[in-house]
């Protein structure tokens, strides 16, 4: 029988919960790395140190320069006291606005808007106000819950200061009210102290990810040194990891899911870099899913900015990217169906259940895989 490439079934497996890692290693590049040849349709166990072995002089390294942002929020209703839990998405955009049909009641455009999404006992009301908390319990900012947008159940807030719209920037609220949003299956979603530097990559630029790109995770300064010292060039994306990485396909058919957006940007000079590497023979190496997705939504290569919801599955052909470093997934995710489609499906499930044979540790603080 062929196998049915677009049921979401299809890309599922059993992972014993003793593999899902909840600390990174003390040494990020000490974590495992499992080679993966699709020449050769062979596989290989090594460890991130190792990687500079598999990297050629003319070869390009991309990694996605996106900074995690404080992102968990808690808070209470003012009107009732009641406890409330939230995670800040993005800053409000034009078209968030525009496409909720958002109208400016009492407060102009001009002051920036957020994204939410919260829980709380009973129903938030529009025009209701939450009372965000610092890390010491202590009231910081309110929200204004403006408009609620049916599709999804987030919100569209206004944050305000002694009782009026404040111009100060996002990022900087965030980093008084805020914790890392680490996702649910790693210790319950419960961040710590160490979280703040351990999910983080060391590269970390740009602010507005709601998700760490993992596979990032487990490069240090030195690695990258010694990267470097062999002739590889580094070059940086961005792409703003969202909501979707939380959330898996809720449908049967892959055809019928509908991909989160997520802000990207390749800039003109990386632009340049990547077509010299490929005019010179070099290979595009990709750290994470997150790069893969900036570079095969480019046109050849060419240069943007701008919102990407490219969901790449079967049978899709990659333009852009010669080689893959990225974590283990979750079944049945977006991110698993982007792998196997890269990777060959047989191969890489094959990988996967060697990797879970020799209890590889799993997911975001876990150990890594090379395609090439």
């Amino acid at each position: 029988m062929e196998p049915d490439f677009n049921s979401i079934n299809y890309y599922d497996y059993t992972l014993p919960e003793r593999l899902i890692a909840s600390r990174p290693m003390a040494n990020r590049a000490d974590a495992r790395l499992l080679v993966v040849d699709r020449k050769t349709q062979t596989i290989h166990h090594r460890h991130v140190r190792d990687l500079p072995e598999f990297l050629n002089p003319n070869d390009c390294l991309v990694l996605n320069n996106t900074k995690v942002v404080p992102a968990r929020l808690k808070g209470l209703r003012t009107l009732t006291g009641g406890a409330w839990e939230g995670l800040f998405l993005e800053p409000a955009s034009d078209a968030d606005l525009e496409g909720s049909g958002f109208h400016f009641d009492k407060y102009p455009r001009e002051f920036q808007r957020w994204h939410i999404l919260g829980t709380t006992r009973g129903k938030l009301q529009p025009g209701e106000q939450v009372t965000l908390l610092d890390p010491y319990s202590r009231p910081y900012v309110r929200l204004l819950m403006e408009q609620k947008i049916k599709s999804d159940g987030s919100w569209i807030c206004l944050p305000l200061l002694d009782g009026e719209p404040t111009t100060e920037v996002c990022w900087d609220i965030l980093q008084e009210v805020g914790s890392v949003p680490i996702p649910p299956y790693i210790r319950k979603g419960v961040s710590d102290e160490s979280d703040v530097e351990n999910y983080q990559t060391v590269y970390a630029q740009e602010p507005g990810a709601v998700a760490a790109p993992t596979a990032g995770l487990h490069f240090t300064k030195e690695l990258l040194a010694q990267i470097e010292a062999k002739g590889v060039k580094k070059e940086f994306v961005t792409l703003h990891v969202g909501l979707g990485t939380f959330r898996p396909i809720s449908c049967e058919r892959l055809d019928e899911h509908q991909m989160h957006k997520e802000w990207g940007r390749l800039t003109p000079e990386v632009s340049k870099v990547l077509k010299d590497c490929r005019a010179n023979g070099g290979r595009i190496v990709t750290v994470g899913t997150t790069s893969v997705r900036v570079l095969e939504a480019s046109h050849d290569l060419e240069p943007f900015s701008g919102d990407i919801d490219l969901f790449i599955r079967p049978p899709y052909q990659f333009h852009a990217v010669d080689a893959l470093m990225t974590n283990f997934h979750l079944p049945k995710s977006t991110l698993l169906v982007l792998v196997r489609t890269f990777g060959g499906d047989e191969l890489l499930k094959r990988a996967y259940d060697e990797a879970i044979a020799n209890e590889y540790r799993f997911y975001s603080y876990g150990d890594a895989m090379l395609i090439l």
